[in-house]
C-alpha cells in the first residue's frame, strides 16, 4: 500500500513538473503578458491596462495597419503603439487626416478623441519625408504612433522601428475585467 501510494505521488509530481515546464514553453515563446504604462494609447488603452501580446502567431509581413503592437523602444523599455504605415507606404497628416499612399483612411480608433477636440486639431501636418528624409516607410520598418497623439512619444519624434524590434502583437486586454476586449 505504501509502495502504490509512493509511487502515484511520483506521477502526480512528473505530471506537475511536466504541466509547469510546458506553461514556462507557451509563456516564453507565444505570449507575453504587458501592463501599459503612461497616456500615450488612450482611450484605446489605460495606464494599468493588462495585455496578452501573441508573440509567435503573427509573422512581420502579417502585421496589418492599426494593429497594436509592443515593441522594444531600447534595451529597457518596451512601447505600445498602433502600426499606421507599413513597409513601401508613403505616410501623411494634413488637415487632421491620415493619408496612406495619397489616398484619406479613416482612424475610427480617434473618434473619441476628435469630439473631444472640438475643432481643434488632434495630430499636427506632417509627412513621413520631414520626420525621416524618407518618402516611404523603409523596408523592414513601421511607422507607429499612439492614439492620443497630443501626449504620445511616436514615430513621429524616433522615426520608423524596425519591424524586429517587434515582441507581438496585442491580442487581449485582461484587466480590468469590465474592460475586457480583443478588438481594438
Amino acid at each position: 500500500m505504501k509502495e502504490g501510494l509512493k509511487k502515484e505521488g511520483t506521477e502526480w509530481f512528473k505530471a506537475f513538473a511536466l504541466g509547469l515546464i510546458i506553461f514556462a514553453f507557451i509563456r516564453i515563446f507565444f505570449f507575453s503578458n504587458y501592463v501599459v504604462e503612461g497616456e500615450s494609447m488612450l482611450p484605446t488603452l489605460e495606464e494599468g491596462n493588462k495585455l496578452v501580446v501573441n508573440k509567435l502567431g503573427y509573422e512581420a509581413g502579417d502585421l496589418q495597419r492599426f494593429d497594436v503592437i509592443v515593441f522594444h523602444a531600447s534595451r529597457k523599455e518596451d512601447f505600445v503603439k498602433r502600426v499606421i504605415g507599413l513597409p513601401g507606404d508613403k505616410v501623411e497628416y494634413r488637415d487632421d487626416h491620415l493619408y496612406i499612399n495619397d489616398k484619406k483612411v479613416d482612424e475610427p480608433f480617434l473618434a473619441k478623441y476628435r469630439k473631444q477636440a472640438l475643432g481643434g486639431a488632434l495630430t499636427g501636418n506632417f509627412t513621413l519625408e520631414e520626420i525621416t528624409g524618407s518618402k516611404t516607410v523603409p523596408e523592414g520598418m513601421l511607422f507607429v504612433m499612439g492614439d492620443n497623439r497630443a501626449r504620445s512619444w511616436d514615430s513621429r519624434q524616433f522615426g520608423c522601428i524596425s519591424i524586429d524590434d517587434v515582441v507581438g502583437k496585442v491580442n487581449l486586454r485582461y484587466w480590468p475585467l469590465e474592460e475586457m476586449d480583443i478588438s481594438f
